[in-house]
C-alpha cells in the first residue's frame, strides 16, 4: 500500500472520556499508512475538559494540532473547521465519542485510488432500538428526498480526495451538513463506494440529538434543505426549458 497525505480529524463536544483515546488510535494507524499525516482536534466550545485535554495531547505530539471555537457552532460548524483547515491530499474524519473504530480506516484507504469519497456505512448499530428505528427513518427519508445514492448518509466515518472541498461549499451548521455534503459530491458526479463498518456502544457521555427542539430544527433544516437542493433546481431546469 503507497503512503499516503492524510489530514484525519474529529469534533468534541463533552467527550473528555474520548478525546485521548481517539487521537491516540488515529495516530497509530496513520503512522502505519502515511508519514505525511496531521490530525485535527475541533473543540467546538466544549463545556468539559475536552478543549485542555486535547491542547495537552498537542504538547506531546507535533502531529497534533487543535482548533478552538469561541462559542458553539454545532456538528456542522465544527466539520467545516476540520475540512478547510485540512492541507494533506486526503481527508479522513469521524466522530469524537469513539463508536467508530478509526483502527478500520484501511478498509476505506483500500479503495481511495479508485473512489473520490469512500463511505463507511454501519453493519450493526450499537444503540438503543428506538435510536435503530430512527436511523433507519431517517436514512430512508434522505433516499427518498435526496435521491441519495449512499447507504448510510448518518454514518460519520468517511474518507475524501482534499480537492473535491475546493468544488463544493458547504453552509449547514448543524447535523444535516452530512446530507448537504453527500447530496453535493452526488450531483458533482463524484464516485462514491460503501464500505461496512463496525458501530460500538457509546462509552462515556450522552447523544445531544434527541431532544424536542433539536429534532424541531433538524424537521425545519430538512424543508429548508430540500427547497435549495432538490425543488429550487428542478425549477431552475424548468424555467431553461
Amino acid at each position: 500500500m503507497r503512503a499516503y497525505s492524510i489530514s484525519a480529524f474529529f469534533p468534541v463536544y463533552n467527550d473528555a472520556g474520548t478525546v485521548e483515546i481517539m487521537a491516540t488510535k488515529m495516530d497509530e494507524i496513520l503512522k502505519k499508512h502515511s508519514e505525511d499525516y496531521e490530525i485535527i482536534i475541533v473543540d467546538d466550545c466544549s463545556p468539559d475538559e475536552s478543549g485542555k485535554i486535547a491542547d495537552e495531547m498537542a504538547k506531546k505530539n507535533k502531529k497534533i494540532r487543535v482548533i478552538h471555537h469561541r462559542q458553539n457552532m454545532g456538528y456542522g460548524g465544527a466539520l467545516k473547521s476540520g475540512f478547510y483547515s485540512s492541507k494533506k491530499e486526503l481527508v479522513f474524519y469521524t466522530d469524537g465519542d469513539a463508536q467508530y473504530d478509526v483502527y478500520e480506516l484501511p478498509k476505506l484507504l483500500e479503495h481511495i485510488n479508485n473512489y473520490d469519497v469512500v463511505n463507511g456505512y454501519k453493519i450493526n448499530r450499537a444503540d438503543k432500538a428506538y435510536r435503530k428505528i430512527m436511523g433507519k427513518i431517517y436514512n430512508f427519508a434522505m433516499h427518498i428526498l435526496f435521491n441519495l445514492k449512499v447507504r448510510d448518509v448518518d454514518c460519520d466515518f468517511r474518507l475524501m480526495h482534499r480537492r473535491i472541498l475546493d468544488n463544493i461549499k458547504l453552509e449547514s451548521n448543524s447535523g444535516l451538513i452530512c446530507t448537504e455534503m453527500m447530496k453535493k459530491i452526488q450531483d458533482a458526479g463524484y464516485t462514491i463506494k460503501n464500505v461496512p463498518v463496525r458501530h460500538y456502544p457509546r462509552i462515556y457521555g450522552n447523544s445531544q440529538f434527541f431532544k424536542p427542539g433539536r429534532i424541531f430544527a433538524v424537521l425545519t433544516g430538512l424543508i429548508n434543505q430540500w427547497y435549495e437542493l432538490v425543488l429550487l433546481k428542478k425549477l431552475k431546469k424548468m424555467l431553461k426549458w
